[in-house]
């Protein structure tokens, strides 16, 4: 077992970290913004320092490759450098940066791979500044609509396809990734919850991604004087809708421990307080790995009185996703290494989305879990001790030499 260097991925989670400093422990580094292209310039810099070829494609993925002394197909690894606005230093960033590290690792130790080795930094994973999250790699792998996403504005009316061509980043379509090109890709991430922490489990091995659905609901009511219509003869719309939302627990509560959801927009009109509400609409946000599971919330929602107090309600699915299962070879050399590596480990499922489930379509893929302080991510409090993420990056590192020996 060879171990990468604890001061060197210090040193790069501190260098990133100032890319868009927000003064309080964490960064806003949204999407083409000048703290991204700065995370942007960096990577490349270091990666060239390296001896990798860097290059990038049409929607400004980019890959950084170490060439093989053979003639086969590249083991990638990577996640992203965006965030969310107020976000933390490790979300994405760290798949980044242990990639980096691992391929530091091979050059400064003069270890020849028989495989090339590609790290790989997405563009427009959160989402933050253009909807939806995993943007370029749900094009690539045809999740979405190429043009729709060209065409997606942030709050200043700003389109993708305007902030990528102005970028400086823009490459040919040709170097996309390309399930030929490629034997695996692997992504580590902070788990973005507390489930490590609680457990004292030092890394985790990924089974595969979740399954969800999104659903929206509204209720519609009449508005009218707040001070002049006796209760028993209102048509509250906000009255009604918290009527569908203990319902929705009611009934989801009894399904399995592991579902969860959350009803996260919600939103009303005419949203003066002295005017009964006529319009609320939220959206339900549920998860679970047992697709009979998800079918059975399906059958929940289905079942939601058409009518709350007086208050007509309608709902209709937004998207949703299949659960996705890693590769098993692939999941079973990471457990087999996290092993011998004598760290202690569980193997679980992701509840957050990540680009490895798109990338799963296409070439076999495996995730990596370090411990997230608390539980918190998204936001500035999000951190993960360089313990952890070193001992997470040294799974990576060896997991990737075990199958480019295969």
């Amino acid at each position: 077992m060879i171990n990468c260097s604890k001061e060197r991925l210090q040193d790069k989670i501190q260098t990133f970290s100032q890319f868009g400093d927000t003064g309080n422990g964490g960064i806003t580094r949204l999407c083409f913004t000048e703290p991204e292209l700065q995370a942007r310039a960096e990577f490349k810099r270091r990666c060239e320092a390296l001896g990798m070829e860097v290059k990038t494609d049409d929607v400004a993925n980019m890959y950084a490759t170490l060439k093989g002394t053979e003639d086969l197909p590249a083991i990638a690894m990577g996640s992203h450098l965006d965030s969310v606005i107020k976000g933390g230093n490790y979300d994405g960033v760290l798949g980044v940066l242990t990639g980096l590290e691992v391929a530091e690792t091979i050059v400064k130790e003069g270890i020849k791979t028989r495989h090339p080795i590609t790290v790989i930094a997405w563009t427009n994973e959160e989402g933050s500044r253009f909807g939806p999250a995993m943007m370029c790699s749900g094009i690539i792998t045809g999740k979405f609509d190429e043009a729709t996403m060209m065409a997606s504005k942030d709050k200043e009316g700003v389109t993708f396809k305007e902030a990528l061509e102005a970028s400086g980043y823009k490459g040919n379509q040709s170097n996309r990734f390309k399930a030929d090109d490629y034997k695996a890709f692997f992504e580590l991430h902070i788990e973005q919850g507390p489930v490590l922490e609680a457990e004292g489990k030092e890394v985790a091995v990924l089974g595969g991604v979740v399954g969800m659905v999104n659903y929206e609901f509204i209720t519609r009511g009449q508005a009218n004087h707040a001070g002049t219509i006796p209760m028993p003869m209102r048509k509250d719309a906000l009255y009604a809708m918290t009527a569908v939302i203990q319902y929705l627990h009611d009934e989801l509560d009894k399904l399995d421990s592991k579902l969860v959801y959350t009803t996260g927009e919600f939103s009303g009109a005419p949203n003066v307080h002295t005017v009964i509400p006529d319009y609320v609409r939220i959206t339900l946000d549920s998860r679970h790995q047992d697709p009979e599971v998800i079918k059975q919330v399906v059958d929940v929602i289905h079942a939601v009185p058409k009518e709350m107090h007086g208050c007509p309600v309608t709902y209709r699915e937004q998207w949703a996703r299949n659960t996705v299962h890693f590769d098993p070879a692939l999941v079973n050399l990471a457990e087999e290494t996290v092993k011998e590596l004598g760290y202690s480990y569980k193997v679980m499922y992701a509840g957050a989305g990540h680009d490895a489930q798109f990338i799963a379509d296409i070439v076999p893929s495996a995730m990596l879990f370090v411990p997230s302080d608390t539980g918190y991510s998204h936001c500035e409090k999000e951190h993960t001790p360089v313990e952890q993420c070193w001992k997470g990056c040294n799974v990576l590192l060896n997991t990737v030499l075990a199958l480019d020996k295969k």
